[in-house]
């Protein structure tokens, strides 16, 4: 059984990527700690070009991204050049466009809008990954927003890139999900979560929280996951960096990755 690698998904550190210059110190910090690849997401503005001499100056692959929609459904050729120059295989969509999450009909015709994206880009030789958050687990006569857009895409031309936290925060099982999506995906979110006293549930480094990574990490080894981003929305006053760096180490010590 492969072992997934990991990258640190840069949206954690999008305080530090405001300018050229703080993404150089920025990338270089993130290959100090011991990643080896990002996920680009939450970076200002940079040039194409001047970011890949960055990221290869760091030995930093750069294993998917997060586009915008707008750029999807308008800009996809400049986005396939984009992502063929960083040799980046993974087109990601960070959520669901509003105007589709409010009816089965809007996740159905959003799965079809999608999927059509994505078999232009597997034309290109890349591939549409589609990231959660918890309102995809709203139900509409008796389905989920999930469910929905699972069943109602092109399985050859629609991957998803499952994010564990937001699957449990929605109510569902991870581990299901990931065995659910079987040879429709190679990148998944890694983040855990905390509950606290007061019942508030946090964002939290892998290994900190609640959840069963152990499990989680079996189960994407079994589908063959290639890459898992390691994500923390807000790190509570900790030090983004200092977050990234517990999460490598606590998934490193599972023997369950590789970096």
């Amino acid at each position: 059984m492969s072992r997934l690698r990991i990258a640190a998904q840069l949206y954690t550190l999008r305080e530090f990527l405001k300018t050229p210059e703080d993404i150089a110190s920025t990338l270089k910090k993130v290959k100090e700690i011991g990643y080896n690849a990002v996920q680009v997401s939450g970076v200002g503005p940079i040039d194409n070009e001047a970011l890949k001499e960055l990221a290869d100056r760091e030995q930093l692959a750069i294993c998917a991204t997060h586009i915008g929609y707008q750029d999807l459904a308008n800009n996809l050729d400049s986005v396939i050049q984009k992502h063929k120059l960083w040799g980046c295989q993974y087109v990601g969509l960070g959520g669901l466009p509003q105007e589709y999450r409010t009816s089965a009909q809007g996740y159905a015709e959003f799965a079809k809008i999608a999927s059509e994206i994505g078999r232009k880009l597997k034309a290109a030789g890349l591939t549409f990954i589609y990231h959660n958050h918890s309102f995809e687990f709203a139900k509409f006569d008796g389905r989920t927003g999930m469910d929905i857009l699972f069943e109602e895409s092109d399985p050859s031309a629609f991957d998803f890139e499952l994010d564990v936290y937001w699957v449990q925060a929605g109510g569902a099982d991870p581990v299901e999900w990931i065995r659910k999506v079987n040879g429709r995906m190679k990148v998944v979110h890694l983040k855990d979560m905390a509950v606290m006293g007061d019942r508030e549930q946090r964002f939290a480094e892998v290994g900190e929280g609640n959840m069963n990574f152990k499990s989680i990490l079996t189960a994407c080894n079994e589908i063959g996951v290639e890459w898992g981003a390691v994500e923390q929305d807000q790190c509570y006053g900790r030090n983004p960096f200092e977050s990234l760096a517990i999460s490598f180490n606590n998934l490193q010590k599972t023997g369950l990755i590789n970096v």
